[in-house]
């Protein structure tokens, strides 16, 4: 049985449009907005209309009768923190992104998705959204306990990209230990361990690696003081990390080949900031390969960045001891959207349901009157043979430096 899948990914400045047939494009095409036809919506929620109408016209000038459909799939949102996988879009979704705690243009996928399949009795789905989190439970602490790590990152693509190299390589994505790396406007690096994304950076707080927009992380004494130093509002603070921080920062450009056309006409400036970005993205590779212990079968860089072999060739010098690296230049998050939606048409996978979840408290652990996914996953993770192990952990570890040397 064929199956006929509209994928939908609204962007900031675009809402990019894709019809499957299969797992083969058939249409394609990215609706500009400009900031002047932007200038009217007070809020992200409000241009719904607008961009399912201009969809409409689009799939219709184009000779696609939307009831031919089978699904409709839509980027995801800001919602509650959830598992990696394909979510139908019930009420509850549509809650969360009509009420999502961050204005983004994600936030409107899971919505139009809705709207246009229920008027043609067709499902609708989301896939991989941002906020997908697996992360080990103390890989969420930091040292304060008012700012807890977070798990926003390019999962939708990150996923895609290690479901592929898991595919070529002829082995399970769930039996593989991976470290990704998107590089696009922002940069994000995650540890995938058997089809679980146990650890990442956020760049949409701008913490990880520096990127073209995005500050990385920072020194905090230096930029509590800058806070309070009265030179810039919170707005104007948010913006210097995360839309006019890195790259844009440094060298008042985003544009990788920008930079390396700088760099070949001797701007040592620009060969410094991009050695500066490369390094961070390195370091945070070094990080992740940590949270598998070090068992990593694969490195993968994707994202745009990724074209640019000068880049690649940096990080690799840095971190091919790790494991070997394989490269997937460029996304395609309408490709990635529309085969998700094709495994669950043909019953590869299950379309998992959404519920609205809040912050599992860490300091309630031990409250056990309260439920807590943290504590079970704590309870499930100690060992009863580790419980009376003899205390002889310094000379195991030498044992095992002992038979690397030799």
């Amino acid at each position: 049985m064929s199956y006929k899948i509209l994928a939908i990914n609204p962007g900031s400045t675009s809402t990019k449009i894709a019809v499957y047939d299969d797992d083969v494009p058939t249409f394609s095409l990215s609706i500009p907005h400009s900031a002047e036809e932007l200038k009217p919506f007070a809020r992200v929620a409000d241009q719904f209309h607008w961009r399912k109408d201009l969809i409409e016209k689009a799939l219709a000038d184009n000779g696609i009768n939307i009831r031919e459909l089978s699904a409709v799939i839509g980027r995801g949102g800001i919602i509650s923190p959830i598992e990696s996988g394909v979510y139908e879009v019930n009420d509850d979704l549509v809650r969360d992104l009509h009420n999502a705690r961050m204005q983004h243009a994600s936030n409107l996928g899971g919505l139009l998705a809705r709207d246009i399949a229920d008027e043609i009795g067709v499902k609708s789905y989301i896939a991989d959204p941002v906020v997908v989190d697996e992360m080990m439970p103390y890989a969420r602490i930091s040292g304060m306990p008012e700012l807890p790590r977070e798990s926003v990152f390019h999962a939708l693509n990150q996923k895609a990209v290690a479901r592929l190299f898991a595919k070529e390589t002829e082995k399970r994505y769930e039996d593989l230990n991976l470290v990704v790396c998107h590089m696009g406007g922002g940069c994000t690096v995650s540890a995938h361990r058997r089809g679980r994304v146990i650890d990442t950076t956020n760049a949409l707080d701008g913490c990880g690696p520096i990127s073209p927009e995005r500050s990385g992380s920072l020194p905090p004494g230096p930029l509590i003081r800058l806070c309070f130093s009265g030179k810039y509002t919170e707005e104007e603070l948010i913006k210097m990390v995360h839309g006019r921080g890195g790259l844009m920062a440094h060298l008042g450009t985003t544009s990788v080949p920008e930079v390396l056309d700088r760099i070949l006409a001797h701007d040592l400036h620009a060969m410094l900031i991009l050695r500066a970005m490369c390094y961070s993205i390195s370091k945070e590779i070094g990080a992740m390969a940590v949270a598998l212990k070090g068992n990593v079968d694969a490195i993968l860089l994707t994202g745009g960045i990724a074209h640019s072999k000068r880049v690649t060739d940096f990080i690799a010098d840095h971190v091919d001891y790790i494991a070997p690296i394989y490269v997937y230049p460029g996304e395609n998050e309408l490709r990635a959207l529309a085969a998700n939606a094709l495994a669950v048409l043909r019953g590869e996978r299950q379309a998992k349901p959404y519920e609205s979840s809040e912050y599992d408290d860490p300091s309630q652990i031990n409250d056990t009157t309260r439920p807590s996914k943290l504590r079970d996953w704590l309870l499930g993770a100690i060992s009863p043979q580790a419980v009376n192990a003899p205390v002889s952990s310094i000379r195991h570890y030498l044992g095992k430096w002992r038979n690397k040397k030799s």
